[in-house]
């Protein structure tokens, strides 16, 4: 166990290559009720919302989901974050943990007196179901799996709501339970009472971890954060370019047009290196590591899937994909070239 954001968090159960494996091969559950959870209703609650995250969720209809990022005036994200569209008048949102009451604290300041920002984050907890035998397994609780990735569906469990959402962290067919807190542990019960049918594995932030690296998926305060910004690490596809207006707006499209310094990029091992967070890079041809830093390493692991050492790092825009890179692993130089991720192919829209 290890703190983090504030709440006691596993780190592992069994072993994170065997809750990695289990998510990739079977199902995974993990309890991640350290997530925020924000209700933003009230007439104009879209609009509202709207002109303050950067993406566009006039992109999406009723009982779909979004990917999106509150940003700062000089574009940095403070956080990224899942929005659940409901209706015009009833949203859901998901943030970080440790941004949690930043985020509510900047929606309650941005949204007229006719929208209200509800924090839950105590309230209700979250509970993702993860891998391909997903589906199987929540069937035995009675509760809906046929809805397409980035939708949810209101259901209930033992006599209580739940919210199924068809998102995750971690790249595999899966879904995301929001529940009232006092459901949780009968929800995760049930769950584990399936382990033996199903090769299912409780598993912790390590292998939550490892997943969302191969993936890609960034992580806030490392990949992404108030000094790294979307156009930076390539998330321009989660920004409204053509919204009049958002938080950090004039910012990110003067540096979109003017093209970033610095770009996030997938970093393979080509020796038995393993990358890790605030490493330095230097040109594929400085062995001595003498020369001047091209970049830095934001996250970095061992893949259980590929064997072999992956990370992300904000590299110069001078290099590019396929080029290679020298990493000072502790002292020794270690070369990786450079890729765009997913690392391994996602199965998140896979029936």
């Amino acid at each position: 166990m290890a703190d983090f954001g504030g709440w006691s968090m596993p780190i592992e159960y069994a072993s994170v290559v065997a809750e990695h494996n289990a998510v990739r091969q079977s199902v995974g559950i993990f309890d991640v009720s350290h997530m925020g959870k924000v209700r933003v209703h009230g007439p104009g609650a879209l609009d509202a919302l709207n002109a303050v995250l950067a993406n566009d969720l006039d992109r999406i209809g009723d009982g779909q989901a979004q990917y999106s990022l509150l940003c700062n005036d000089q574009g940095g994200v403070i956080d990224d974050l899942i929005v659940y569209r409901w209706r015009d008048d009833e949203l859901f949102i998901i943030p970080n943990a440790a941004n949690a009451q930043r985020v509510v604290a900047t929606l309650r300041a941005a949204v007229p007196a006719t929208v209200t920002v509800d924090d839950m984050h105590n309230s209700h907890g979250i509970i993702a179901v993860q891998g391909p035998r997903s589906a199987a397994v929540l069937s035995q609780l009675s509760l809906p799996t046929d809805h397409d990735y980035m939708t949810m569906v209101a259901s209930t469990f033992a006599g209580e709501p739940v919210v199924v959402c068809r998102t995750g962290y971690t790249g595999e067919h899966g879904y995301e339970l929001v529940l009232p807190s006092a459901t949780l542990g009968a929800a995760w019960d049930a769950l584990i009472a399936c382990a033996a049918q199903f090769d299912l594995q409780p598993a912790g932030l390590g292998a939550r971890d490892t997943l969302r690296t191969e993936m890609g998926y960034p992580l806030h305060g490392q990949d992404i954060s108030e000094q790294i910004t979307p156009v930076q690490a390539g998330l321009v596809w989660a920004v409204g370019w053509d919204k009049p207006a958002f938080a950090g707006r004039e910012a990110l499209v003067e540096e979109r047009a003017a093209g970033p310094k610095r770009r996030l990029r997938g970093l393979r091992s080509l020796d038995r290196g393993i990358p890790r967070a605030h490493m330095h890079a230097y040109a594929a041809d400085d062995l001595a590591m003498a020369g001047p830093v091209i970049g830095e390493v934001t996250s970095g692991t061992f893949s259980p899937t590929l064997r072999q050492g992956i990370g992300l790092a904000l590299l110069d825009t001078a290099v590019g994909l396929g080029d290679q890179v020298v990493v000072d692993v502790r002292g020794r130089a270690s070369t990786f070239e450079v890729v765009k991720p997913p690392f391994v192919q996602p199965s998140t829209r896979e029936p």
